[in-house]
């Protein structure tokens, strides 16, 4: 079985139980967007690309004291079974407090702004 996504997430809650300051994933536009959502909702710190031919993406976690930021991802579309969801019924992550991250036909974005543009798309995952 072979889903990137689900690979990232594994080891974003991988490196935030160990407490490790970066975390480095292979590279793809996919996962690189879903970073920029992490980081626009205050979930990681900095997103940087690095390598030329074989490119990697390396997060900078964020820690509040000794735990991590980030309490908890879980994917929710899977390539065996895909999950769409329309506009209106977007699904709040632990009553608003987490993002749920939407592929819409107009690019990756977090349910709100979904919500907020009238798109819906495929249920990628909730991080909250």
């Amino acid at each position: 079985m072979n889903d990137p996504i689900s690979d990232m997430l594994t080891r974003i809650r991988n490196a935030s139980r160990a407490l490790l300051p970066t975390t480095k994933i292979p590279h793809s536009k996919m996962k690189e967007s879903i970073a920029h959502i992490l980081k626009k909702e205050g979930y990681i710190s900095d997103i940087s690309v690095e390598g030329e031919v074989i490119k990697t993406l390396t997060l900078k976690l964020k820690y509040d004291g000794r735990r991590g930021v980030i309490e908890g991802l879980k994917r929710v579309s899977t390539p065996g079974i895909r999950r769409y969801t329309g506009a209106t019924e977007i699904p709040r992550v632990r009553g608003g407090l987490g993002v749920a991250i939407v592929s819409t036909s107009q690019g990756v974005m977090s349910g709100n702004e979904a919500r907020k543009k009238n798109v819906g798309g495929e249920l990628l995952c909730y991080i909250w």
